[in-house]
């Protein structure tokens, strides 16, 4: 198979049909065998219905439907999961990307030899002070901490290799980290390419300025993990024993300046009374806890089961 199209959705049944007939007019005019897999993230209204009744005209379609919202990265999972085109495509519901880029994504693929290619929404139809401001902003940050040079990260139009989808875990909400992901797996060919971004036709946003403030504090959580994730103690631990060292310093240095001047008869005040103490003291319990941290660390990580995220209610294979 070619292409899987893995299109998470939540309350988008207006644009299914058109978003369906679209991709199908690609398909069959590039001659692609294909399949699409609608991922209902818990939808309220009927796109699952709709979903049901694409599936029946076209058995190229397949769908999946959660209990309930878990989120868009929980979505992509479960899609990844179950594509099995050489080619996995990502894309909104929302007609804001187009299908026509499709041919273009899986050529830069199959015949470029790239992992993967995330589109770059140059020139966009939101809001300015609330959508592409911070957008900007957030992509600055990314680059800078990831040391991917992407332009547009939050691009739900994507292509990747089968491979890539296979060997990435993606969770909590790192959809919009992917490429980042792919990186630290080992994926080096990562590339970019303009695409077009139209204004969305039906319904509003799923996303505020939330998503914002929310990637930024993910970007910090996949920096962690891209540099100790794997090994926590070296983080923890070293922190902890260098914090108890320059406390059992200070101690040390505090009970030896006392026993000078008790030795030599010069005033001095009680070790509990001198708020150095303290500070000493404070340090060398940070110092342990941290040291703990990162034993804790290990073991959790030895350890750790992979729990059901989600739960599916419904399927259509």
């Amino acid at each position: 198979m070619n292409l899987s199209i893995v299109i998470p959705l939540l309350n988008e049944q207006e644009s299914l049909p058109e978003l369906h007939n679209w991709i199908v007019k690609v398909m069959t005019s590039h001659n692609f065998s294909y399949e699409i897999l609608f991922i209902d993230d818990g939808s309220t209204d009927a796109s699952w219905a709709t979903i049901e009744q694409l599936s029946k005209e076209n058995t190229n379609v397949k769908g999946i439907r959660f209990l309930k919202n878990y989120g868009k990265s929980q979505a992509l999972h479960a899609g990844f999961a179950k594509a099995q085109g050489d080619v996995i495509i990502t894309m909104d519901a929302d007609l804001q990307d187009s299908p026509d880029e499709i041919p273009e994504l899986y050529n830069l693929i199959c015949k470029e030899g790239f992992d993967l290619i995330s589109g770059w929404k140059k020139k966009r139809y939101d809001s300015v002070l609330f959508k592409n401001i911070p957008s900007k902003l957030f992509n600055w940050a990314a680059r800078k901490t990831s040391g991917v040079k992407l332009n547009d990260f939050n691009c739900g139009l994507k292509a990747y290799k089968n491979e890539v989808i296979k060997n990435i875990e993606v969770s909590g909400e790192m959809h919009r980290y992917i490429p980042v992901l792919a990186k630290n797996a080992g994926y080096s060919k990562i590339g970019e390419k303009v695409v077009i971004h139209q204004a969305r036709k039906y319904g509003s946003s799923k996303f505020g300025i939330s998503r914002f403030i929310n990637g930024f504090l993910d970007l910090i959580t996949i920096w962690f993990l891209s540099k100790f994730g794997k090994r926590p103690m070296h983080l923890f631990g070293a922190l902890g024993v260098f914090m108890f060292f320059i406390g059992f310093v200070a101690a040390g240095s505090i009970g030896f300046m006392k026993l000078w001047k008790l030795y030599h008869h010069e005033p001095t005040i009680l070790i509990t009374n001198n708020p150095w103490f303290y500070i000493a003291l404070t340090t060398m319990i940070i110092g342990t806890q941290l040291f703990l941290a990162g034993f804790l660390g290990e073991i959790i990580l030895r350890t750790k089961n992979n729990e059901e995220r989600y739960k599916i209610s419904k399927i259509i294979a």
